[in-house]
């Protein structure tokens, strides 16, 4: 039979209130009946909705007492704007890790709240282990940001508080807000770029008001160009270093060329930029002349490339002290002359195109002189075509060897060779400075300091050198009462070189016989006055820019930018030459294989060849009965052996030379 609820219920009330009486003290007994406590209220959530209902800013300024009592005022959180952050979807306790209650003021833990660079590094570790980097590529940017900083000069103990760097991540970026655009080409991008100065400037006051002034802030602040510098274009964002770094300085100079392209392209041009472009960081920069935070155009009275103001501003460099001491000359260089503005810039515009059609004469002539050289003697080769040129009846001593050059052209030769391709390397070095190749060769030479010293020792060394042998030469023929200076023995051009040049061509041709050539060709008498030709302008050009203090006295700056262009040029024509033309004339003529000829270092040749090479010299002394006066015994197998062995390894460097040179023009060319 089922108890009825009704006396289950008063039994439960009875049981209920005899519990309750068992426990309290027995005055309490006899006290009035108690009465219940409401439960207590619920703990609220430590989430981003209950943080917000303080931390929104409407509740006036809020203050938190640190450590030693010290009072901080909290920042308002723009809800808003953390809804777009990159932090949105995070919760506030995930940094905050020592608030453990929603009371106010809150009980806090010991627990150390992460920074921005543990937290991101974690972060990319967990991404890494999880194998889902691919997915976090900004995740990833902000990691390599983290180890750029950590190098960075702002992240250097600052002076008055070493204990904190100069400048932190909350400093420059907004934890509750940051949001930059990941896409640099959104208007997004474009809008947060034109508040980068005045964040800068929080710190940077005095920059941030010169910057302000300058026409770049003009053109950012005033006119709203996005596309206008800004301080972290070139100083960069992270990887932020001290200013008197050389890489810092470089890195300038590639940044303003960003923007003025062709204001780049002229200054690499100059002996300013060739330095720069080979690591070199004590020549002239952009902003060494220009300025940096408050660059002004050059009209403006102020400004540091105004008329008025430039050799002030070329002294801060040529001071004196360092460097000889500007003068007025200096005012009317160029330094971003180009060869394209007649009207602006004439006499580079003049001499370039000179150049220009000097070497495209020079190199159109002797290629095609080459070329169809090389594909007589191959056709006469394959069909074994032998054209007698002199009469060898009775001719004894075919073993002999004919002396055809003394000691001393011989030594002189051989230190023209080392040195021109000393020269050649360094001088093209800086010629071509925006190579690949071209500023290793700096740094394995000593860099550009060391560059300059060698080309400068190996430029004196063989003017020294031309000046002994042209004395020798000059006071030799003098004292000489039977020279002729148009004669057969002179390497003074005559008709006769006109009339063999052309009948060169008609046997290329297939139109008449080969020329019969005395003691020195046509083209043996180029070779030998081009060195003339270039001591003359090269030398010339290379001492008006290695003392441009000097020069600047008497002529005009301007003769600086002509005299680039014609040492470069020149030293090109030059180098490309001596290794094409020269090397076939002498190496690489089918009756010349296999190379190297080795007459110019032992100084004799096999009557063979040189009955081949100067039938009307060996005519000539051959009927006046000289000819046995000038036979010699011919070089030993072991002295043969050790010239060839040199003039492989002078070819090959010449080839090696030759290679960096074309490499580098064709760069030129793309650049």
């Amino acid at each position: 039979m089922r108890t009825p609820r009704l006396v289950l219920w008063l039994l439960a009330c009875l049981f209920g209130m005899l519990g309750a009486f068992s426990v309290l003290p027995a005055s309490a007994a006899t006290a009035a009946p108690a009465v219940v406590a409401p439960a207590k209220a619920a703990e609220p959530a430590l989430d981003n909705a209950t943080c917000q209902t303080c931390h929104d800013g409407k509740k006036g300024k809020m203050e938190m007492s640190g450590i030693g009592g010290e009072s901080h005022t909290l920042r308002a959180v723009n809800n808003g704007k953390y809804a777009k952050s990159v932090h949105a979807k995070m919760q506030c306790i995930a940094c905050h890790k020592d608030i453990v209650d929603s009371a106010a003021p809150h009980k806090r833990s010991t627990e150390k709240s992460p920074d921005c660079a543990s937290c991101h590094t974690a972060l990319w570790e967990a991404a890494q282990k999880a194998g889902v980097t691919g997915e976090k590529a900004r995740l990833e940017t902000v990691v390599k940001n983290i180890e750029a900083y950590k190098k960075s000069f702002h992240a250097l103990p600052d002076k008055d508080q070493p204990s904190l760097p100069k400048a932190s991540c909350t400093q420059c970026h907004d934890t509750h807000a940051f949001n930059v655009p990941a896409d640099k080409t959104s208007a997004e991008y474009a809008e947060w770029r034109k508040e980068v100065p005045e964040l800068c400037g929080s710190c940077h006051d005095d920059q941030l008001e010169t910057f302000k002034g300058s026409v770049h802030g003009k053109e950012l602040l005033d006119k709203g160009n996005t596309k206008a510098p800004v301080c972290i274009d070139c100083h960069t964002t992270h990887e932020i270093s001290s200013t008197s770094l050389n890489s810092f300085k470089l890195l300038v100079t590639e940044e303003c060329g960003s923007c003025h392209k062709d204001n780049l392209a002229s200054y690499r041009d100059t002996y300013h930029g060739q330095v720069n472009k080979l690591g070199g960081g004590d020549t002239a920069k952009c902003y060494s002349c220009h300025g940096s935070h408050g660059i002004l155009p050059a009209s403006d009275p102020q400004s540091k490339v105004n008329e008025a103001n430039r050799l002030k501003t070329c002294q801060t460099c040529h001071d004196g002290k360092k460097r000889e001491l500007a003068t007025a000359g200096f005012v009317s260089f160029g330094p971003h002359a180009n060869a394209h503005d007649f009207a602006k810039y004439p006499q580079m515009w003049i001499v370039t195109k000179f150049m220009q059609g000097l070497l495209i004469a020079v190199f159109a002539f002797f290629w095609a002189h080459s070329g169809l050289w090389y594909y007589r003697e191959w056709q006469d080769r394959k069909t074994r075509v032998v054209v007698p040129h002199v009469r060898i009846d009775g001719v004894a001593h075919e073993e002999k060897f004919f002396q055809r050059f003394p000691v001393g052209w011989r030594i002189a030769h051989i230190a023209f060779a080392l040195i021109t391709m000393a020269l050649v390397l360094t001088g093209t070095s800086a010629l071509f400075s925006g190579t690949a190749w071209a500023p290793v060769v700096s740094n394995a030479l000593g860099g550009t300091k060391g560059l300059a010293i060698i080309h400068r020792v190996a430029a004196a060394l063989f003017v020294s050198i031309f000046a002994i042998h042209f004395v020798y030469v000059m006071q030799s023929l003098l004292r000489d009462k039977t020279f002729r200076w148009f004669g057969p023995d002179s390497l003074i051009p005559n008709w006769k070189d006109l009339a063999d040049c052309i009948g060169m061509f008609k046997w290329f041709l297939g139109m008449g016989p080969r020329p019969r050539f005395d003691r020195w060709s046509y083209f043996e008498k180029f070779d030998y006055w081009a060195v003339f030709w270039g001591v003359s302008i090269i030398g010339t050009s290379g001492l008006m820019l290695a003392f441009p203090t000097i020069t600047a006295k008497f002529l005009p700056g301007w003769v600086f930018n002509v005299a680039t262009v014609v040492h470069g040029e020149e030293a090109f024509l030059a180098a490309v030459f001596l290794f094409t033309v020269h090397f076939f004339n002498n190496h690489f003529r089918p009756d010349k294989l296999p190379p190297p000829d080795i007459v110019m270092f032992t100084g004799l040749q096999s009557m063979e060849e040189f009955r081949a090479d100067h039938p009307a010299q060996y005519q000539r002394l051959l009927d006046s009965g000289e000819l046995d006066k000038m036979l010699v015994d011919g070089p030993s197998q072991a002295v043969t052996r050790r010239f060839k062995v040199l003039g492989l390894v002078l070819i090959a460097g010449g080839l090696v030379l030759l290679v960096l040179v074309i490499n580098g023009f064709i760069n030129s060319l793309h650049g």
